[in-house]
């Protein structure tokens, strides 16, 4: 019976994903069946931890987030929890041996969204790697299936695609997260006055990650390199129509691609993964 509690926390974790991104699912679908659970436990022990700090405004969310910290190494050691999520997630951990420290870096980061509202150089980049780098890093691992030396070539290059997706996510929700929150992530950027090269300047930041990233996503295994190239195509159309809006459009509004144009998106990548011209 064990077998079937397992099978319902997972797909508890993969009802919060697709409840959540529609455009993560279907990245997830084209992979590999069999990375199928172990993607949907990780999105769906992230997705919650952020919503603490993002949503639970009439809580205690320094409590809230301390117990979440606590109860996930709990089960992690312990190789069972009653919560769905946590739970997924200790399979997930156990199973491909994903690293703590990763796990830390992560927590650390929603805990600095708590009271964190400015970042400098150092503490920005300390944000996004553990918001962001380090959860494409635990999909690494399961992609690699125990491959070492193919992990180990491709952390730069999965790290610079988190990077990517999470400053893409920044502009996208520059109005929320400075009007409702209170938060700038860019260092030395005013968003009273977000000017044309304070947007070009973070663009340029982003080309730079995507193109690493692009030549990652190239070497990984035929099993994770559809769903991750799928993903990858989603954000460079955001970020193409972020670069064409105008600064104060984009600090007024959030930029979203459309439903359709997702699934031509999604048709055009899988065309291009078999006929292999990434």
């Amino acid at each position: 019976m064990m077998d079937l509690y397992n099978e319902t926390c997972f797909e508890c974790s993969k009802i919060i994903t697709q409840k959540y991104s529609t455009s993560f699912s279907s990245g997830i679908r084209a992979f590999a069946k069999k990375f199928h659970y172990p993607i949907y436990g990780i999105y769906g022990f992230v997705r919650y931890a952020d919503e603490i700090v993002d949503t639970f405004h009439d809580h205690d969310k320094f409590y809230l987030i301390s117990d979440f910290k606590a109860k996930t190494f709990e089960a992690i050691h312990n190789k069972i929890s009653l919560n769905p999520v946590l739970h997924s997630f200790q399979q997930v951990v156990n199973t491909y041996s994903i690293d703590y420290p990763l796990i830390e870096a992560f927590l650390n980061s929603m805990e600095m969204d708590l009271d964190k509202t400015s970042y400098t150089d150092s503490s920005y980049k300390e944000y996004i790697y553990g918001s962001a780098e380090v959860v494409g890093l635990m999909c690494l691992k399961v992609f690699c299936e125990g491959d070492q030396v193919l992990h180990d070539r491709l952390i730069p290059t999965a790290r610079s695609l988190g990077a990517a997706f999470q400053k893409i996510n920044f502009l996208r929700d520059i109005q929320s997260d400075y009007e409702d929150r209170g938060r700038t992530y860019f260092p030395s950027v005013d968003f009273a006055n977000f000017t044309e090269a304070d947007k070009r300047e973070i663009e340029n930041e982003i080309k730079i990650d995507f193109d690493h990233a692009l030549e990652g996503i190239k070497q990984l295994p035929a099993s994770s390199r559809k769903g991750v190239y799928i993903a990858y195509v989603y954000y460079c159309a955001l970020f193409d129509k972020i670069k064409s809006t105008p600064a104060n459009l984009v600090a007024q509004k959030r930029i979203r691609v459309s439903d359709q144009k997702k699934m031509l998106l999604m048709a055009q990548a899988v065309l291009k993964i078999k006929l292999n011209v990434l």
